[in-house]
């Protein structure tokens, strides 16, 4: 399971990976609202925790440009404020959780297993780009009608290139998507995935369905 964690006490934000990475999440850190929001829309995550008190933009303006843009993950929101009003504040600016700070971790994991536990508001996604097609629900990836045997990196990183399709998507934008995110070299990784991925989709020279983006990166074209 893939966690965003949009929370700017970063010695807090640390504590929390450290121990989610513990059971098993891959967490991604950011440290503001805007920054949670563009990394919201962008990646495909299972759960965001997301504090309200933050720089840039509040939780709840993030909360709420989120559910105005469909993005229906569960969001569970973190604060130090517990009044009732900032409670249904949350609530109605579309989260699906509140916790109150200080709290202890194993509250906060039962939470994300119980908002985990919910079924997806999205049911069946097929996504398609050109004779592409990428059966979410039952992570099924087509080329025409031939079934693509495809490992789970060069699965998220088609479904992340079908999701943008005519953009141009650095390396760095992939890999902080279909990786946790880490300070180490990451081209290597991705062009290798995407080398395996032009195989396996037959993506010669004539086709270029993977358009490589000299000193960019690079864009699926339909």
């Amino acid at each position: 399971m893939r966690i965003l964690l949009v929370e700017d006490n970063r010695k807090l934000a640390g504590y929390i990976k450290k121990a989610l990475k513990k059971e098993s999440y891959a967490v991604d850190c950011v440290f503001d609202g805007g920054a949670g929001e563009e990394r919201a829309v962008l990646g495909e995550y299972d759960l965001v925790i997301l504090d309200i008190m933050l720089p840039v933009k509040d939780g709840f303006q993030v909360c709420r440009a989120l559910r105005g843009k469909n993005v229906n993950i569960p969001i569970l929101l973190l604060t130090a404020r517990g009044e009732l009003e900032d409670r249904v504040e949350g609530l109605d600016s579309g989260a699906d959780d509140y916790l109150v700070k200080p709290f202890e971790l194993k509250e906060l994991s039962a939470r994300l297993r119980a908002l985990l536990r919910r079924p997806p508001k999205k049911k069946n996604e097929i996504l398609t780009a050109g004779s592409i097609s990428l059966d979410n629900a039952r992570h099924i990836a087509r080329m025409g009608d031939e079934i693509l045997s495809l490992t789970l990196k060069e699965y998220a990183v088609l479904d992340f290139l079908v999701r943008n399709k005519d953009l141009i998507l650095s390396r760095a934008q992939i890999y902080s998507h279909c990786w946790e995110l880490a300070d180490s070299s990451y081209s290597n990784v991705v062009d290798a995935v995407i080398k395996q991925l032009r195989k396996k989709l037959n993506d010669n020279k004539k086709q270029n369905i993977i358009k490589t983006i000299r000193g960019v990166g690079y864009k699926l074209q339909e």
